[in-house]
């Protein structure tokens, strides 16, 4: 029997977060059921619209939102609006995997250029550690906008 593995973010704003989200992992904001969205536009507005349409109180149009990585093959994220803080660090965390196969000056090239990509999306930059073979390639660690650490290895 096989399962599908979806991730979930407790956070909030989870409209600001999936946004970020997208464009670290090259994931698409699906648009609302039955509404077929013309290449461009906007899935959060489309969302708004269909939110309206369907009577949900704009208050409660933050509520969840969700990516999807376009070719089907990973997992899709959810993103649940909570009333609590983050206060301690993650108990699971993302690795992006943003140098496979590279070593050494070459692959923390590669990590230091993805991560001031994600800075300007909104990430922060909280540590990095050199590679240390034969065990430990090195990487980055990060935090999303709302502070969720990932590490970029």
């Amino acid at each position: 029997m096989s399962r599908d593995l979806q991730i979930t973010f407790d956070c909030h704003d989870p409209r600001a977060l999936s946004s970020f989200w997208s464009a670290a992992l090259g994931y698409v904001i699906p648009g609302p059921p039955g509404v077929p969205l013309p290449a461009g536009e906007d899935p959060l507005a489309a969302w708004d619209v269909f939110l309206e349409r369907i009577g949900v109180p704009e208050s409660e149009r933050n509520a969840r939102s969700a990516i999807e990585d376009p070719e089907g093959t990973r997992p899709r994220v959810f993103f649940q609006q909570v009333p609590e803080d983050k206060v301690v660090k993650n108990r699971v965390h993302l690795d992006v995997r943003a140098a496979p196969g590279l070593a050494g000056d070459e692959r923390m090239a590669a990590l230091e250029e993805e991560c001031a990509r994600l800075v300007e999306l909104g990430a922060r930059r909280l540590e990095r550690f050199e590679p240390a073979p034969p065990m430990a390639g090195g990487h980055i660690v990060m935090a999303d906008p709302e502070g969720n650490e990932f590490c970029l290895d």
